[in-house]
């Protein structure tokens, strides 16, 4: 068990520090709103993630009883990162990347709600959730308690890593160029096009050539 939180802890680290709209909506609202306002939005936020990954798990339960016996559906796990980093790579930038949070957006509650549904919107987090679990299930042996701590760490890091940024959102927000968010977006759909090629390889070879685990440290630097 303890395995499975270390190995979960990064990757919710680094998905906290993936650049996308929510990412810039919750900037703003901590920088503007304060700390509380901050922190319900990106309940929100995670309430959403909570969601698609239920969704994802059961939508590929059937997929993670026949994975260790069928190593080819690697590949359909590796072809979802792959596209997924081509469309992250090739991405022009935009300003509509940092949709603003207006003040008539009243109270806790519209906070979020804005949270839950600016992330419910983008069809993007389905798709990495279903990815990640098809890739890391079997290395959790298909066991939904060893699946449920995983993730349940992975959200929790989540968590813990926002409230630092929303912490420290006014710092970021200067130091965040459309330079360096350009770059970033870069940076991460090499990752995933590196993690999707692993896991197709990993699905045409045999079972002992490649271990899940070297791909579960790969998996953990990505998301949009």
């Amino acid at each position: 068990m303890l395995d499975d939180v270390q190995a979960a802890i990064p990757l919710g680290f680094f998905l906290s520090f993936v650049i996308g709209p929510v990412f810039f909506v919750l900037l703003e609202t901590s920088a503007t709103r304060g700390f509380r306002a901050g922190l319900v939005f990106d309940l929100g936020v995670i309430l959403a993630d909570i969601f698609f990954l239920f969704i994802a798990y059961f939508s590929s339960s059937q997929l993670l009883e026949n994975l260790s016996n069928q190593p080819g559906l690697y590949v359909f796990g590796g072809v979802i990162l792959l596209v997924y980093g081509i469309t992250t790579f090739f991405k022009k930038d935009s300003k509509a990347q940092k949709p603003r949070i207006t003040h008539r957006m009243g109270g806790y509650l519209g906070l979020f709600a804005k949270g839950f549904l600016l992330n419910f919107i983008n069809i993007g987090v389905l798709v990495f959730w279903l990815g990640v679990i098809i890739v890391v299930g079997p290395s959790l042996d298909n066991d939904p308690n060893r699946i449920m701590i995983f993730f349940s760490s992975m959200l929790l890091a989540y968590l813990i890593t926002d409230v630092f940024k929303i912490l420290l959102a006014k710092q970021l927000k200067r130091k965040l160029t459309p330079e360096r968010i350009l770059l970033a977006k870069k940076g991460l759909g090499i990752i995933l096009l590196i993690c999707g090629i692993v896991f197709i390889i990993k699905g045409f070879l045999p079972k002992d050539q490649l271990n899940i685990q070297e791909g579960i440290e790969r998996i953990e630097r990505i998301r949009e």
